[in-house]
């Protein structure tokens, strides 16, 4: 069903009270570690802002090398713990590269593709 979000964010105080916490407590994800794709624009970018914003740790890979130092820089100016490499995904060597790297970053743990 859908709620306006008035009645959205009523019930949220309602959980909050109940003691079921904020939202950013109830999908905490602190601890857990992400590859995104495609991380400099559009979903992708939502997708690793959303990921990060909940205390993952990212990695995310773009084909332009200045567009995803310039979305680098601003994740570090929020405080979002977000690592990047260049990575064409269609070439399998590179793919195999972004591979090590996020291994070697995330000390062989990944749980969110």
């Amino acid at each position: 069903t859908f709620l306006s979000s008035e009645r959205a964010a009523e019930r949220e105080r309602e959980m909050a009270v109940a003691g079921c916490g904020s939202r950013e407590e109830r999908w905490s994800l602190a601890g857990a570690t992400a590859l995104v794709t495609g991380g400099s624009k559009g979903i992708g970018h939502a997708i690793v802002e959303e990921l990060a914003g909940f205390g993952a740790r990212v990695h995310t890979c773009s084909r332009n090398a200045a567009e995803l130092e310039e979305c680098r820089r601003r994740w570090e100016e929020k405080n979002l713990r977000v690592t990047v490499s260049v990575c064409d995904v269609s070439v399998r060597a590179q793919r195999e590269k972004l591979m090590e790297t996020v291994r070697q970053t995330f000390d062989g743990k990944l749980d969110i593709l």
